[in-house]
């Protein structure tokens, strides 16, 4: 008999943490949408008391969605849970996650507190949210780092006070894959009524052993995994949910099943890349660019002679499809139309003939277009809102010469020009663009990045700006790196406070 093991998604919560990756609620429902239809058990929407736009999502994403359980985020304090209940009110499966930290360092310097305080408030939170679900998951936040004894104290009376399932955060990512496997072990043998409750992981990847500590995690005895698409989170991230379902599907021995349908996974995560604005590394494990790439010449004589003797996946189990139709400037509608249903859009006709205009204006630019294109072109609209936008720009560079650019700006329909010399296109325009934002701002970072490989692709410009003791995060994308420099700038300024 196979076991079953329930995906917790939490793309949404921790993954959105992450600085300059913020989603608006429109895109947070689009990418719930894409989730339900992987296939995820839970649906981790926010936290709805750390911000009006966490309330608002919570409760949008618990309208859009059916079948998954739709979770909201808590501190083991009553109003946090006063707060999530009102936002899951409209949820058709709804979860309630409260907790506390329990290792000695955050006890002693975080809460200045002792274990049996800590025990009372753990239990009381659970009580408290058991009044408004019947769905109740606690987390002993630094589990990872918190001794064997007390953690299974912490998780006997949670679950003795009415939690269905106990989260065992790795909150630091620091343990080792045998020894996070031995405290889940420890708690399936030392807690009365761990049959009463599902135990979770949830894995930071610090050291980069998330997915490890997850998998020794299931082999002894946790029934659910809390992951993100891209592994996307906090520092350095979460453990990846491309990662989790794989190596179950690829280790049938394992024997435990996921609800997960992996042919969704390759989309999703170029839907969740280009919605936050984050580059999946081109040698991630299952869904970077180079996952099922051979340049050795050793591997693609073994490959061309039989696939299996380099590759333990099909790139066509997790949504890679070699054979998929290819747009260019002679694609219609109707094409440009499947291919982002394939990658999870929807989108009004109207909206429809929008993309499509700028989809043509960027194939008479490129001789292939792809996903990522795609996926920018279906979001270039979140910045039509915008105040300030570049009308034009022209710059002159070279070898030996100093760069000169100069642009138009219209700021709130109002008119402005300016020109710079720079060390470089991109400093000169951008010395331009703070002629007319006079504005005391400073570049912090500025990353550039070609989506495929070609020298006509779409670059990509991740940029931060600080201006006025607070960091801001801005993204541009155009066939014109120096162009998708400017936009990037501009859509941190536009970001600004006023």
């Amino acid at each position: 008999m196979s076991d079953r093991l329930f995906i917790f998604d939490t793309t949404l919560r921790d993954g959105e943490q992450v600085p300059g990756c913020q989603l608006n609620t429109v895109e947070k429902i689009q990418v719930a949408k894409q989730l339900e239809a992987l296939g995820v058990d839970v649906i981790e929407a926010g936290f709805p008391i750390s911000s009006p736009g966490d309330f608002n999502s919570v409760i949008e994403i618990s309208k859009a969605v059916t079948w998954p359980t739709i979770c909201a985020l808590t501190r083991a304090v009553q109003k946090d849970i006063d707060v999530a209940a009102e936002a899951l009110q409209y949820a058709k499966h709804k979860r309630i996650h409260t907790g506390i930290g329990t290792s000695d360092s955050h006890i002693k310097y975080k809460f200045n507190s002792t274990r049996e305080e800590i025990i009372e408030r753990a239990v009381a939170a659970v009580k408290y949210a058991r009044r408004y679900v019947d769905d109740v998951e606690f987390y002993a936040e630094d589990a990872g780092r918190t001794d064997n004894e007390y953690l299974a104290r912490v998780v006997e009376a949670v679950i003795k006070a009415g939690a269905t399932v106990v989260n065992i955060p790795d909150t630091t990512g620091y343990c080792l894959p045998d020894e996070y496997g031995a405290k889940i072990k420890y708690l399936m043998e030392h807690v009365n009524g761990i049959d009463k409750a599902i135990i979770s992981t949830h894995c930071h990847n610090d050291l980069g052993m998330a997915t490890a500590n997850t998998i020794s995690g299931v082999l002894n005895g946790a029934r659910q995994v809390e992951v993100t698409i891209n592994g996307i989170g906090e520092r350095a991230g979460n453990t990846s949910l491309e990662e989790v379902a794989m190596i179950l599907r690829c280790h049938h021995d394992i024997q435990i099943d996921t609800n997960i349908n992996t042919q969704k996974i390759y989309p999703t995560s170029r839907m969740v890349s280009s919605l936050m604005n984050m580059p999946v590394q081109p040698n991630k494990a299952i869904v970077g660019r180079n996952a099922f790439a051979h340049s050795s010449g050793i591997h693609q004589d073994g490959v061309l002679k039989n696939v299996q003797t380099y590759e333990i996946i099909d790139p066509k189990d997790v949504g890679i499809d070699d054979n998929a139709i290819v747009l260019t400037a002679r694609s219609g509608r109707a094409a440009l139309k499947h291919r982002l249903h394939v990658l999870g859009v929807e989108m009004t006709q109207e909206k429809l003939d929008k993309v499509y205009e700028d989809f043509l204006k960027l194939a008479d630019k490129k001789k292939d277009i792809t996903d990522d294109d795609i996926l920018v072109l279906a979001g270039a609209d979140r910045n039509v809102n915008h105040h300030i936008k570049l009308e034009y720009l022209q710059v002159t560079s070279g070898v030996g010469v100093r760069s000169v650019a100069s642009l138009g700006l219209n700021i709130s329909g109002e008119h402005f020009e300016a020109a710079a010399t720079g060390n470089g296109p991109v400093d000169a325009a951008i010395k331009a663009v703070k002629q007319i934002i006079k504005r005391q701002m400073t570049l912090k970072e500025f990353t550039i990045q070609a989506i495929s490989k070609g020298s006509d692709d779409v670059g990509k410009v991740h940029m931060q700006v600080e201006y006025d003791g607070q960091m801001y995060y801005g993204f541009g994308a155009n066939t014109d790196i120096i162009a998708a420099s400017v936009e990037a700038y501009i859509d941190c300024i536009n970001k600004f406070r006023k």
